[in-house]
């Protein structure tokens, strides 16, 4: 546990390195530790946290500095810099900061508090050594080594330290009460409320253990054997919110990450955060941000202590209202341990029946994690699916690697690959005729000639992007594929379209008339009577879209058309999509609703009816991501083949779908 503090302080420092917290105390603090740089989803989730402390603090100071005197509690301070913080910005005019962490914690502080004159000069010399368990003691500020769990103890510290139980106090609880007993950390909630008749409680720490996500942040802490221990009896944002309420404490207030940054941080900062540095991780930067919650309680406050009120007011979306029913999950039989299916950022598409393509992505591929370099070729006899790697004859090996591409197969011999990204600086990877044998299958796969498409200049934009669709339309008979939305290096979300007309590629201008969508990446979109549903997506500021869009064949052009759903589409993005018989399929994605993670999403094209499923995965022995995936629908069997899927779980490692499986639809795709 005491580990937890010092690779914290080191992605502190990073995220401050990069610009995304100012704070030049954090590397006087982290010792020789601070050198690391972190990756960008790190230092978004640093950022968050330190801002979403930083926004409650500074308003229990605002809200009490007409008050003679005040204190903060920091409990399982670490290396924290907050006290010098603070100081240095003259906020601490009549507050005591105390901070509490294990003995050997505090000592360490002490002497670099020590060692470094500009810390010291903060908290002014005292002249006298810290004494037993005050290791450190200045006219405003007191760093004593005691355990939390041992509450007598602590008290009895406290008291000898200075601590006025008469006075507005605030404790703060940064990820500290999730790692003791849950008797232990209940009960010194309930002693906070007892003993301070004016009091205010700020807690940072996760939730949601059960989900995918939860289940790989969980198995993270218990590897580093600082197990999460609140989350069982707390599992979600509600529950912490009553065991505060029911401990002594009268108000109380809990949001998630998403809702804090959405709600509490003013636009012209998120603006600021999100182009800081290339980043292209926003599945798992909002379910990072789905796990963790900020909490604000208090009791005796006048006027009473609100620091999580929205700043601005962002329409509550509902979230699923209820599931219709639930959709069995089942490994597919012979496909498990082919490494090279573990992967995601992937495209997976049916060359011809039963016979599927899967390349790019990252995954693994030899025992080591990298951008997958080969494709892979999954084809159905008697019944079994089986994969064999298939071998690229191209003059350059690296086409293959990119990730967010879409793949578009022409005719059973050629297939157009367009777009993708190496890395998020690196994205002009262009366009890629694939051909296969005519004799192609899986049994006896000859290698694909990949051949780079030299573009005419009109079309070199619709192939500079990614986590774009592309979909085959007709117009007036002719065959096109209709590029649309994504993002590219210089714009962070797009909303415009290309036709490029088959097999020659040659952009085509097309009236289209309607309703614009709003500008959009990650969101799904299917072929459908000559035209294209386009549902979801992550639209600008990074918000999560709700909308369904239908780009329909008139007489002269196309028309786009908005399909209500009811009830409303919960917003949703990085999911797959299918038609069949007038019924749109979403699979999987990422919402804000941390209660349930998306299933399948049926909704009827003709009224407009909207349901949602959840995935059974009792049969499954390992969390299952669903998003970054691909998926194929298989009409005959009313069957989905999910391949790959997963990412970066934050801090708590890399996680991939081990195998392909199965999602049986036929319970809810009765023919009519």
């Amino acid at each position: 546990v005491q580990g937890t503090g010092g690779s914290s302080a080191v992605s502190k420092c990073s995220a401050a390195a990069r610009g995304y917290i100012q704070d030049r105390f954090l590397q006087l603090l982290a010792g020789r530790r601070r050198r690391r740089r972190r990756a960008p989803l790190i230092h978004r989730g640093y950022y968050i946290r330190a801002r979403a402390v930083d926004h409650c603090v500074q308003d229990f100071l605002l809200k009490t500095q007409s008050l003679p005197r005040t204190q903060i509690l920091s409990l399982g301070a670490g290396f924290d810099s907050l006290y010098f913080r603070l100081k240095d910005m003259g906020l601490l005019h009549h507050t005591v900061v105390y901070e509490v962490d294990f003995p050997n914690v505090a000592c360490q502080k002490a002497t670099l508090i020590k060692r470094m004159k500009e810390l010291s000069a903060l908290v002014g010399d005292t002249g006298g050594e810290g004494l037993g368990v005050i290791t450190f003691s200045g006219e405003d500020y007191k760093l004593l080594g005691v355990d939390l769990s041992e509450l007598s103890e602590l008290e009895r510290t406290l008291e000898e330290a200075g601590l006025n139980n008469e006075i507005p106090t605030l404790f703060i609880a940064e990820v500290v009460l999730t790692y003791m007993e849950n008797t232990r950390s209940d009960a010194l909630i309930q002693w906070a409320a007892e003993h301070f008749p004016q009091a205010c409680f700020l807690v940072y720490e996760q939730v949601h253990p059960e989900d995918p996500f939860g289940r790989v942040m969980q198995q993270h802490f218990s590897q580093l054997n600082s197990a999460l221990r609140s989350l069982a009896r707390y599992p979600d944002c509600e529950a912490q919110q009553r065991r505060f309420l029911g401990k002594g404490w009268t108000e109380c207030s809990v949001m998630d990450m998403n809702e804090f940054f959405t709600c509490c941080i003013p636009e012209d900062e998120q603006q600021r955060v999100q182009t800081l540095e290339p980043f292209d991780e926003y599945e798992e930067w909002h379910l990072k941000c789905s796990h963790y919650f900020v909490l604000a309680a208090s009791k005796g406050m006048e006027p009473s202590w609100t620091p999580l009120l929205p700043s601005v007011t962002v329409p509550r979306r509902a979230g699923p209202g209820g599931m219709a029913g639930s959709i069995p999950a089942a490994v597919c039989a012979r496909l498990s341990g082919i490494p090279g299916l573990r992967r995601y950022g992937h495209h997976s598409v049916l060359i011809k029946p039963n016979v599927i393509l899967t390349t790019g992505g990252f995954g693994e591929e030899n025992g080591q994690h990298c951008r997958m370099r080969n494709f892979h070729v999954l084809s159905k006899h008697a019944g079994y699916w089986k994969a064999v790697c298939v071998t690229q004859n191209s003059p350059d090996k690296r086409w293959g690697e990119r990730l967010y591409h879409t793949v578009s197969c022409l005719s059973d011999t050629l297939a157009l690959v367009i777009g993708g990204r190496t890395s998020p600086s690196s994205t002009g990877l262009g366009m890629l005729w694939l051909k296969f044998p005519e004799t192609w299958n899986a049994s006896d796969p000859d290698e694909v000639a990949v051949e780079h498409v030299s573009l005419q200049p009109a079309v070199e934009a619709a192939a500079l992007r990614w986590r774009h669709s592309t979909t085959e339309i007709t117009f007036k008979g002719e065959q096109y594929l209709f590029v649309y939305g994504g993002r590219s290096a210089l714009e962070p979300v797009l909303g415009d379209w290309y036709f490029l007309r088959t097999p020659e590629l040659s952009s085509t201008a097309i009236a289209v008339e309607g309703p614009v969508p709003e500008s959009r990446h990650s969101h799904s979109a299917c072929s459908w009577e000559g035209g294209v549903l386009i549902a979801g997506g992550l639209g600008a500021a990074e918000q999560p879209l709700g909308s369904v869009f239908l780009l329909r064949e008139l007489e002269h052009g196309f028309q786009w058309q908005t399909i209500e759903t009811h009830p409303p589409l919960v917003p949703r993005y990085s999911h797959t999509a299918h038609v069949h018989e007038g019924k749109l399929l979403l699979v999987g994605g990422v919402w804000f609703h941390a209660s349930s993670v998306p299933g399948v999403t049926v909704i009827d094209l003709m009224t407009g009816l909207c349901l949602d499923y959840v995935i059974n995965v009792e049969h499954l022995d390992w969390p299952l991501m669903l998003h970054n995936h691909s998926s194929i629908f298989l009409p005959n069997e009313k069957e989905l083949l999910v391949i790959g899927g997963g990412g970066n779980c934050f801090s708590f490692g890399t996680h991939l779908n081990p195998e392909p499986v199965t999602l049986s639809l036929s319970s809810i795709l009765i023919s009519h």
